[in-house]
């Protein structure tokens, strides 16, 4: 089985939008010292209602205008604009976008990315209460992203966070848990805290549920129980369960025994560039399971397997994809190479895997 993955980074939107009205109009979620406007109000009224508050030095309407900005809601997407109009809110002690400047910092989405900038704005909204923010801050620690690397801190934000109920937090808390970093470690608690964001939909926290159900740490060993999590994040495009799930299809644990699920879901998370599954993938080509053989795509998938690994991995992979080559002509393996030549990832994320709110 894969082992226990690093926690992704998956955060709840710093800032609350609402959406109200037939047109979908974004107001600030809290007032901006004026009276609601008529539904009856066209578009552009509201609109410059907001830019007129904003150039006044209202620092919620300068915030709204950021967060317009973001999603290019009425507006034209300006990440540079969004960032123009939160600092000017966040220099006046707006909580919210001081989390949302640290956001854009983190990611470096229309300023240059500074992480030791992004900390700065993360604690000033953290030390105001907002569990986002301390959530973030909590994962800069733990990453050692703008800070020295300090797990006890990242715990303490991290619980901050969780005492308002962010899952995100509620997902770090249960990884912290598993791995025993800032705290002592404790299956029985990373499955509590894992399962509370799992409920949530908290992707990270899905798969790390369905590694512990699967080894049984925290909780009895239930392989039905671990495909059941592992397929919840499976669904939602985590690789590694993704991997996991075939490997419970091509076995039968949890699940009958189905080749052809098995390949499904190994070339779901081959195709986003996870090592192992190409290499499970290439193996279920070699041997005709659940697809025709073909030794051409077997010799692809090892090819790509070991261009995406390391060490000993790198190694074996490397050997296996000889061991195929031997099987194959000069023209098949010349296929198979360019294959893997012109082979690109499937996956529209952020190339950190780290997605931006």
């Amino acid at each position: 089985m894969p082992s226990f993955g690093r926690i992704a980074r998956l955060k709840i939107c710093g800032a609350v939008i609402l959406l109200i009205g037939s047109a979908g109009i974004l107001v600030p979620s809290r007032a901006l010292g004026q009276e609601r406007k008529a539904p009856e109000q066209s578009t552009n009224e509201l609109i410059n209602g907001v830019l007129q508050a904003a150039e006044k030095g209202d620092a919620n309407a300068q915030f709204k205008l950021g967060s317009m900005y973001t999603i290019g809601e009425e507006v034209p997407l300006n990440y540079a604009e969004a960032v123009r109009w939160y600092r000017k809110a966040a220099d006046q002690g707006n909580a919210k976008a001081q989390s949302r400047l640290g956001a854009f910092y983190d990611y470096g989405r229309g300023v240059t990315q500074d992480y030791a900038e992004a900390v700065r704005w993360y604690r000033k909204a953290a030390e105001q209460g907002i569990a986002d923010a301390q959530e973030s801050l909590g994962f800069m620690y733990a990453q050692g992203h703008g800070v020295p690397q300090d797990y006890a801190e990242a715990v303490r934000w991290y619980r901050k966070a969780v005492e308002q109920g962010n899952a995100n937090a509620q997902a770090h808390l249960g990884f912290m848990y598993n791995q025993g970093q800032g705290v002592t470690q404790d299956y029985a608690e990373a499955a509590r805290w894992s399962r509370k964001a799992a409920e949530q939909g908290i992707v990270d926290a899905q798969a790390n549920l369905g590694y512990l159900y699967a080894q049984g740490r925290g909780v009895p060993q239930d392989q039905a129980e671990a495909v059941r999590w592992f397929r919840k994040a499976a669904e939602q495009g985590e690789a590694g369960s993704q991997f996991s799930l075939g490997i419970f299809y091509a076995y039968g644990q949890g699940v009958p025994q189905n080749y052809a699920e098995a390949v499904r879901w190994y070339r779901k998370a081959a195709e986003q560039g996870n090592a192992d599954a190409q290499a499970y993938l290439s193996s279920m080509y070699t041997q005709g399971q659940g697809v025709p053989q073909d030794y051409v795509e077997a010799h692809m998938w090892l090819n790509l397997a070991a261009s995406r690994s390391s060490g000993d991995d790198q190694k074996k992979y490397a050997g296996a994809r000889d061991l195929v080559g031997k099987k194959m002509t000069a023209n098949q393996i010349a296929e198979a190479q360019r294959l893997a030549r012109e082979w690109k990832p499937k996956n529209g994320g952020d190339p950190a895997g780290r997605p931006m709110h």
